[in-house]
């Protein structure tokens, strides 16, 4: 699922290689990830981060699928970044629909001048297919920091 690094990707506030994301659905999805890697780490507030997912899609990636990522700190909303996610997929080159034969994807999105810097965000990254069921949902704890340009 090539189409699953994309959206992971684009979640912006990518878990990093020290930081283990986990399934936060609550229900059957049209993906089942296998791995979620996000790079650099921490997250650098205004340059892009970068993800890879892996796994298995039940079901084709289809337009209008949409990408939401919440990041609260002390249970109140601080990061929040909505895409549509076929967009995002064809700009790392893997438009919709995206077949299931797709396993793994790789790619790049801005973390936005508003995240908040240095502080343990709990990000929830839901991507939705154009059908409206769930792909998948994941979980971690990011910080994201002001890097050197």
């Amino acid at each position: 699922m090539k189409f699953i690094a994309a959206i992971a990707a684009i979640v912006v506030a990518a878990v990093a290689n020290a930081q283990t994301f986990t399934s936060c659905a609550t229900g059957t999805t049209d993906m089942t990830v296998t791995s979620f890697s996000v790079s650099p780490y921490p997250l650098c507030i205004g340059q892009n981060v970068c993800a890879t997912v892996g796994g298995t899609l039940s079901a084709q990636i289809i337009a209008p699928a949409k990408l939401a990522v919440t990041g609260k700190y002390l249970g109140r909303v601080v990061y929040s970044d909505n895409q549509d996610l076929c967009a995002v997929l064809a700009t790392s080159g893997v438009p919709c629909p995206v077949p299931v034969t797709v396993t793994s994807v790789t790619a790049c999105v801005l973390v936005k001048p508003s995240a908040p810097a240095n502080i343990p965000v709990q990000l929830t990254i839901i991507a939705t297919n154009g059908n409206n069921h769930i792909l998948f949902c994941q979980a971690a704890t990011v910080t994201a920091a002001q890097c050197p340009v």
